[in-house]
């Protein structure tokens, strides 16, 4: 006797991300938001795996067990939602109005994940794998999320040959634009150590704050680049300058201040990490005191060159919404940072807008379009690949 066909199944990706949203999972709480998924990814005969590290939930799922192997990653945690009164219905209610729906992660990115869920659905059938890699630590530190869930595929010889996360990429139209690259970004916290003093009698003190000023001017006075093919200039920002000095007469002892900088594949993060560092000893010289930084490279730089891989996103893009999106490496970091380490990485998804904002909102339409460009995105990259 014959196992009957597989069948396509109708998953509503707006009711799923509803389902999504009315978990209010903040980083770090889950919530139950990888239970739903799970649920819902099982119910499609996907093989789940709950990879906990610390108290983050992540979760690994595959259906088939052979090659390509598609890889849609995302993150179900959201950033907090500030004043809930100045939202104009309760943020994880998941209401909709006038054919909006309104909701923290509505736009980043439980909604993404709802649209993927429900075109896989409908292709129950397919060469190769399909496997879903989602985090709960992203818009938090990222130590226990997706780095993590990678380091461990990896040693485990897991293959994902190409993968697709759902951010919200797209600029002022669904499908104007598609992300291959990321620039890389440092943090760098800087001490100046001195000796506190009255500022009449400066020889018996050792001012941290001229030493700071002259690390800080000689960290803008350098043009790190002129851009890089794919993408635009690096550019180094002052984020905090801190002496905590309530008195005018009196010589701080210590000076902090914190810089970062998003820098593209012209310099690797470790370059730049000894460059701040070496300007905190040259400043130092002759001076009673110390300057030190501690630098944090939160991501490398990266690039998905344009090739077969590019053109599937493009052409089901396009089929879906009618326009051709530009291939961009704008805006902060992703996941997709840590996901390059296992293969070629790029990101699809709404309109970003409103994502981190009171009254995060995206019309359900385009949620369902979404839906229909990652059906199109399956069938191709199959088509292509397999």
């Amino acid at each position: 006797m014959t196992s009957p066909a597989p069948v396509s199944v109708s998953i509503d990706a707006v009711e799923l991300a509803q389902a999504l949203i009315r978990r209010p999972s903040v980083t770090p709480a889950d919530a139950g938001a990888m239970d739903t998924l799970q649920r819902q990814l099982e119910g499609l005969g996907f093989t789940c795996r709950r990879m906990k590290f610390g108290e983050i939930e992540n979760l690994y799922a595959r259906r088939g067990t052979s090659r390509p192997n598609l890889c849609f990653a995302g993150h179900t945690d959201v950033v907090p939602v500030g004043d809930d009164a100045a939202w104009t219905s309760d943020p994880f209610e998941a209401r909709i109005k006038d054919g909006v729906l309104f909701g923290r992660g509505a736009v980043d990115m439980k909604s993404a994940i709802a649209a993927f869920v429900a075109a896989v659905a409908k292709i129950p059938e397919h060469p190769g794998s399909i496997s879903f890699l989602i985090t709960g630590d992203e818009e938090g530190v990222a130590e226990d999320g997706t780095v993590k869930v990678v380091e461990a595929l990896a040693a485990e010889g897991e293959i994902i040959d190409h993968c697709i996360v759902g951010e919200p990429t797209s600029a002022n139209l669904l499908g104007d634009m598609v992300k291959i690259g990321r620039r890389g970004s440092i943090n760098a916290w800087i001490t100046v150590e001195g000796r506190q003093g009255h500022v009449a009698y400066p020889h018996r003190a050792a001012n941290p704050v001229p030493v700071l000023v002259d690390i800080l001017s000689a960290l803008k006075a350098r043009v790190l680049d002129e851009g890089y093919t794919g993408f635009q200039p690096s550019n180094l920002e002052i984020t905090t300058i801190d002496v905590g000095n309530t008195a005018t007469n009196v010589i701080p002892a210590s000076a902090k201040a914190r810089v970062n900088i998003r820098f593209n594949p012209a310099h690797k993060g470790k370059d730049l990490a000894d460059w701040i560092e070496a300007e905190c000893a040259k400043a130092a010289e002759g001076f009673d005191g110390t300057a030190s930084a501690l630098c944090k490279i939160s991501g490398e730089a990266f690039l998905t060159e344009p090739g077969d891989f590019t053109d599937v996103i493009v052409a089901a893009v396009t089929d879906a919404t009618g326009r051709a999106p530009e291939l961009s490496t704008t805006g902060g970091t992703s996941d997709a940072r840590f996901i390059r380490a296992l293969c070629p990485v790029v990101e699809f998804g709404l309109v970003g807008s409103t994502m981190h904002q009171v009254d995060e909102r995206v019309p359900v339409e385009e949620v369902r379009q979404l839906a229909d460009a990652y059906e199109a995105l399956i069938n191709r990259y199959f088509a292509a690949f397999a």
